[in-house]
């Protein structure tokens, strides 16, 4: 199963990413996070849909200093491959 997700709010220069990747890593998702260029975060997870809907769950508040204001959600069959979580 695949998640993305594009997550609105104060989530640039807060370690939002880093934070992100730190639990896929914990919950064995593959995929990756990363800055689009209006200030948003991109995340696309890869694995079963118990530990996508934690991560999401984790991705609406973040970490300590993000305020998020939006998460955009989509699910799929799982169509990208990927050997790990990446920062990108």
């Amino acid at each position: 199963m695949q998640l993305k997700m594009k997550i609105s709010g104060k989530v640039q220069d807060v370690w939002y990413r880093a934070s992100t990747a730190g639990i896929a890593r914990d919950l064995n998702l593959q995929g990756y996070a990363k800055n689009l260029p209006n200030d948003s975060v991109e995340v696309l997870a890869i694995g079963n849909k118990e530990d996508l809907e934690k991560l999401k769950k984790w991705c609406e508040h973040g970490p300590k200093h993000a305020e998020v204001k939006k998460v955009e959600t989509s699910w799929s069959d799982a169509e990208t491959e990927c050997e790990s979580f990446l920062v990108l």
